[in-house]
């Protein structure tokens, strides 16, 4: 019976009309994307507080019940050069470095230990078997050589430091001197120097599987430490960054859930196991769902998508400029059939932060993977931004949350107006507090704290509560408030969408107006002469604020496979090209005066953009390498910028 306040329509015209109606208010309103974010949150939640209830907030009891279990216990776990470990096996093997730890060097509850290796599944061992005891990793960047190596080591307060035979030359003899000091480590003992050898892995392997009583791993709160994770350093040295049971647990539960992750998925990584992405996105979210993890020792640009391809990969991690190195090979072709296999594989996601808008959908196209899943966070954050998109609505957004999704965030996240000269939140002259910024423009992004335990979602850094204290900020938006800041910029627009502007200091100013380099990369990076570039501001003497300078790498440098080290002579032709596309495309005062064309681009161990050196050598001829190629724009054009050129700029004799 039809009810008297509705019209008797057919079904066959309603419930196609109700469904086009309900496609429309979630394409609109991003629906069923807010739904899905919103139950993992609440799912998140109800893991972490189980198992703080059954006391197991440790994730050995994770890889425990999985090996425990007959539907996983002989499922592939992990796989790395050319060999696999089921849940079980890699249970004992983990279980058999727990015992390595204990009798060789004493390591009980609480210890923090110090692991400064390449990827490798050895590495992951060595990771669960310090958790099985209560001990917690501190994962040093393999790349580090000199103070900021020895810095790192004496903040962990570690005893013991393994070392991977491949970076056993950073231990020189000066620095295995400093760590032997009998005050270096936390001033009570000398660090020893442990070099993983192909005898001490051995000895490890015949060792007897220690599983260590639950007490050791009793008492763990949310907030207490899983693993210190080290800070870049690009601005300074180095800082461990506590990365606490709480978020190892949120990102396994919340993002796998986000991703899609399933226990049928084959997730490759070979960005560094040191950083978060791979160590707790990759390979804590595969463990948690049961999937297998598959490691790469490091990043190759040409075999990357071989190994992927040959370990049946569903699911692939990057980080930073990775997609963009990987567009540069040439096409991947079968030498017997001919056939291109650059889109003969099973990926179906690649998921990771960093991915440039200009590559995105080159990279979807080419290599036909549907899915991105990129994200915003920081180690030492207490939150994250979200995008996973299969369309063109968002390409290039690094999250988006629907008309749902913002109304529940209410002030957790917000977006302040910055002081440009100060290169901080802007604050009114008259009651101290910040502005928010209006939707679509650029302004800081900061996370809301408690007032009463900032601390709760914000651990800080491992023995630093300078720099802890540093990220905080109070008095925002009312008196009293506290919100933790992340020093980049962000805009939010209308539609929901979330976009990386620049990294607070990476704008600069020039003839008065604020120049985002990240947007001038991405402009820079949609020609085709350019494959990439990296933006920043250069003090000139005699003239205020910074002058813009594009470091890049040309196509042609990478065509050519030059293993000379030295920066090929760009075209007139392409010369002109990249200044009539920077010219059409930016403000005058945003194109870039200076170019600096080198052989390849300064990246750090985690594929992020280096700045900071090519910023302090600026353009001046004589601290530049000989063998980059220097260019300064002269009306449309850019032409040679020589040493007579840098001596009339500092004479005064130039005004730009």
């Amino acid at each position: 019976m039809p009810l008297p306040f509705l019209p008797d329509i057919p079904l066959t015209i309603a419930v196609p009309a109700v469904t086009t109606a309900l496609a429309y208010l979630n394409a609109k309103h991003s629906i069923f994307y807010d739904v899905n974010l919103i139950t993992g949150s609440i799912k998140m939640a109800r893991s972490i507080r189980a198992a703080e209830t059954k006391d197991q907030l440790n994730l050995f009891y994770t890889l425990e019940e999985h090996a425990l279990s007959p539907k996983t216990a002989n499922k592939e776990f992990l796989v790395y050069n050319g060999q696999s470990w089921t849940y079980s096996e890699a249970y004992n093997t983990a279980l058999r470095f727990a015992g390595w730890f204990k009798h060789t060097y004493n390591v009980t509850s609480k210890d923090v230990v110090a692991l400064d290796c390449m990827n490798s599944a050895n590495f992951l061992f060595m990771i669960l078997g310090l958790w099985s005891l209560g001990a917690t990793p501190a994962l040093i960047n393999f790349n580090l050589t000199s103070k900021p190596l020895t810095h790192s080591l004496k903040m962990s307060t570690s005893r013991i430091v393994i070392v991977d035979e491949e970076v056993r030359d950073h231990f020189t003899p000066e620095i295995l001197q400093t760590v032997a000091a009998p005050d270096f480590c936390d001033g009570k003992s000398p660090l020893h120097v442990e070099f993983f050898t192909p005898t001490i892995e051995a000895q490890v392997l015949q060792t007897e599987p220690v599983r260590e009583d639950n007490k050791a791993r009793a008492g763990v709160i949310p907030r207490d430490i899983a693993l210190l994770i080290y800070t870049s350093g690009t601005t300074g040295l180095p800082k461990p960054a506590i990365v606490s049971w709480n978020k190892c647990h949120s990102s396994a539960v919340f993002i796998s859930r986000w991703m899609g992750l399933l226990p049928k998925d084959r997730l490759y990584t070979c960005m560094p196991l040191y950083h978060s992405s791979a160590a707790v996105l990759g390979f804590v979210n595969a463990m948690y769902c049961g999937a297998t993890l598959i490691v790469g020792r490091k990043f190759s640009t040409r075999s990357f998508m071989n190994e992927a391809r040959e370990t049946n990969a569903t699911v692939i991690q990057y980080v930073g400029e990775t997609l963009r190195y990987l567009m540069a090979t040439p096409p991947s072709i079968d030498p017997v059939t001919g056939e291109n296999l650059d889109k003969k594989h099973n990926i179906r996601l690649a998921t990771g932060n960093g991915l440039r808008p200009d590559v995105w959908n080159a990279f979807k196209q080419r290599f036909g993977i549907d899915t991105v899943a990129e994200f915003y966070a920081a180690t030492e954050g207490p939150g994250g931004l979200w995008n996973r998109s299969s369309n063109g609505f968002s390409a290039g957004a690094i999250g988006r949350t629907g008309s749902i999704g913002s109304l529940m965030m209410g002030g957790g996240i917000v977006v302040v107006d910055v002081d440009w000269d100060k290169q901080e939140p802007w604050r009114d002259p008259n009651s101290g507090l910040c502005r928010k910024t209006p939707r679509g423009y650029p302004g800081e992004l900061i996370y809301r704290l408690d007032v009463a335990d900032p601390h709760a979602s914000f651990q800080g850094y491992f023995k630093n509560p300078e720099a802890t204290k540093n990220k905080i900020l109070r008095d925002v938006l009312v008196k009293g408030d506290a919100y933790f800041r992340t020093g980049d910029m962000v805009r939010w627009d209308k539609e929901g969408r979330w976009y990386f502007s620049d990294r607070l200091g990476d704008t600069f100013r020039w003839k008065s107006e604020n120049v985002s380099t990240n947007e001038v990369s991405e402009v820079m990076g949609a020609h085709p002469e350019v494959h990439e570039a990296n933006v920043y501001g250069v003090a000139l003497p005699n003239h205020d604020g910074r002058a813009g300078c594009a470091a890049v790498v040309l196509n042609q440098q990478i065509a050519s496979n030059s293993t000379t080290g030295q920066a090929l002579e760009p075209s007139r032709a392409a010369l002109d090209g990249i200044a009539a596309h920077i010219l059409n495309n930016l403000a005058r005062y945003a194109a870039p005066l200076f170019l600096r064309v080198m052989p390849e681009m300064p990246a750090t161990g985690n594929m992020k953009q280096q700045k900071h050196i090519l910023r302090n050598e600026g353009v001046d001829p004589s601290q530049v390498s000989k063998d980059h190629r220097l260019y300064w724009l002269q009306g449309n054009t850019y032409v040679p910028f020589e040493q007579k050129d840098w001596d009339r700029l500092n004479g005064g004799q130039v005004r730009l």
